[in-house]
């Protein structure tokens, strides 16, 4: 056995809860520490999470437990219809003062900062990044995932020659939804990135990306690398190989010499996303990245063929663990890399929803229902059911399995009795018939029905939402006891990394799950669905 490091054991002279060893005690793993009852207590794992409306740093233990957590929203910028921006710099400032907010509050509760042994990154996919490689500066704001100013763009791209083999090769169809479009737009529209692409400093990423070269000290260390599921929803990485692919950058008419694409390395490696160059836990290293949908997938302990995750967010991500090997889908769903924790990947296939959590902040922001998003199921229940309203809520078009760009959000069924809880009610059930689309595509794409559906993210507080979701796709529904699974994917990543976790199997029962089982109500699951169908199709024909 190797000896200990002068970092495992800090000196043997302090433990890592910040109590000093008494000469009686052995020098323990770097991992377990002993309290003065001889307990076992593990070390901990940090994570940051960067999503779309907020960034967060969690501290978890080796049980899945948070033992401390700081949450900051930052800005949202939108310069016209359609469009969606973030300041890539405030978007690295957040997690930083995440990072030591967090760890004041770990201090506070009497921990050690040393005994935080690895940092794990999760993030919002496909929102684009692009920089200068010499300097490290922004050239644009970042574009939002959301964002639909590329649909004239996207149309031009169907007419081109050759666009049905970019769907088997990257696993996604064209959309204004991956990262490809936004960099396409900022290539046309922006002459600083034009020069910069001339020039051959183009440097591009998704947020992982730029976080990880950021939070290492940017262009001094350039670390720019990404990972498979964040790599995989750019369109230029061939889901099969995991590398990227000429064929679908030529199709895209880029020149590889002209733009730095980012190493493509495991979600889970030791030393390939470098350390933290700032905050109070400079030095430490992160060892893990994962798209926050994949990672919520891991949080859930996904890892094998037939399991299934929801996440209820912002948006709304489906993830079906499919195996090794990739399934293209010929019914609306995506092909994603779910994890590759250096061995052989998994793949999933994907339902987006691109509305779901923003359309309760729609009701509180635009129509002034609530004001504040936890009492949209107060007011949903003061009525019985949605009173015939229907909420088709397209504000970014429509994602999977429809994949209507141009359709709008409209609300059908109002009347003269109609209510505000009626629209209340008609918002959260708007998410759980879109989840019941998806669940339908996979059936058709895998040949196997889902016997329950794990969830996760802020609607899955609601039990309205959840047992009405239970209600229309007739299986359980299952919630963990602790929420925070994307965040604790990411954790999970980074752990397996440094052998904080041993494998796999040893998170199997950590985070325990509770069901909402389906009360069959069958005028919801039979009756209400086809009338939703007929209604999507509606709203497509006016936004075109």
């Amino acid at each position: 056995m190797a000896p200990a490091t002068c970092r495992q054991v800090v000196g043997s002279l302090i433990l890592l809860t910040g109590r000093r060893r008494l000469a009686s005690e052995p020098i323990l793993s770097p991992f377990t520490i002993k309290t003065e009852m001889g307990k076992d207590i593990e070390s901990f794992i940090g994570s940051i999470d960067q999503g779309t409306t907020s960034s967060r740093f969690l501290i978890f233990n080796k049980n899945g437990e948070v033992a401390a957590s700081h949450q900051l929203e930052f800005t949202q910028i939108y310069p016209q219809p359609g469009w969606h921006e973030h300041d890539p710099k405030e978007i690295v400032t957040s997690v930083e003062r995440c990072i030591d907010g967090a760890v004041s509050s770990f201090e506070h509760q009497g921990y050690n900062v040393e005994s935080i042994k690895a940092v794990g990154i999760t993030n919002q996919r496909e929102t684009t990044v692009v920089w200068d490689k010499e300097t490290g500066e922004p050239l644009y704001n970042a574009i939002v995932w959301t964002d639909t100013r590329t649909q004239s763009l996207i149309r031009r791209l169907k007419r081109r020659l050759g666009h049905g083999e970019v769907h088997e090769r990257c696993g996604l169809p064209l959309s204004t939804y991956p990262s490809v479009g936004k960099l396409l737009w900022l290539l046309e529209n922006v002459p600083k990135v034009k020069d910069a692409y001339e020039k051959g400093v183009l440097a591009f990423g998704t947020i992982d990306t730029w976080l990880v070269y950021m939070l290492n000290g940017g262009p001094k260390k350039n670390v720019f690398v990404t990972d498979p599921s964040n790599a995989s929803r750019t369109m230029f990485m061939n889901i099969r190989t995991r590398q990227y692919d000429e064929t679908l950058i030529d199709f895209f008419r880029l020149d590889e010499g002209k733009l730095h694409l980012p190493k493509i390395i495991s979600s889970s490696d030791p030393t390939g996303y470098g350390s933290l160059a700032s905050t109070v836990l400079k030095g430490v290293p992160i060892t893990g990245c994962l798209g926050d949908q994949s990672a919520a997938l891991v949080g859930q302990k996904g890892f094998t063929p037939g399991k299934a995750k929801n996440t209820y967010g912002t948006g709304c991500f489906l993830l079906y663990n499919v195996g090794e090997k990739p399934v293209i889908s010929r019914h609306g769903l995506l092909t994603t890399v779910a994890f590759d924790f250096g061995g052989q990947a998994m793949y999933a296939l994907e339902g987006s929803i691109a509305v779901a959590g923003s359309s309760v902040k729609f009701l509180k922001d635009n129509f002034e229902f609530i004001s504040s998003s936890d009492e949209v199921n107060k007011l949903a229940e003061t009525v019985e059911d949605n009173g015939g309203c229907v909420f088709v809520t397209a504000f970014s078009g429509l994602f999977a399995p429809y994949w209507m760009d141009d359709a709008r959000g409209t609300i059908f069924g109002i009347t003269t009795y109609t209510k505000r809880g009626h629209i209340a009610r008609a918002t959260l059930e708007a998410t759980c018939f879109q989840t019941k689309a998806i669940l339908d595509a996979m059936s058709k794409d895998s040949g196997h029905a889902l016997t329950e559906l794990a969830v996760d993210g802020g609607m899955c507080n609601s039990d309205l939402t959840m047992q009405t979701q239970a209600d229309l796709i007739s299986i359980p529904v299952i919630r963990p006891a602790m929420r925070e699974t994307t965040a604790f994917g990411a954790a999970i990543a980074a752990g397996l990394a440094v052998g904080f976790w041993e494998g796999i199997e040893e998170l199997q029962n950590v985070n325990t799950m509770a069901n909402l089982n389906t009360c069959c109500f069958e005028e919801l699951a039979n009756c209400l669905y086809p009338i939703i169908r007929r209604y999507l199709v509606y709203c497509n024909c006016q936004g075109s």
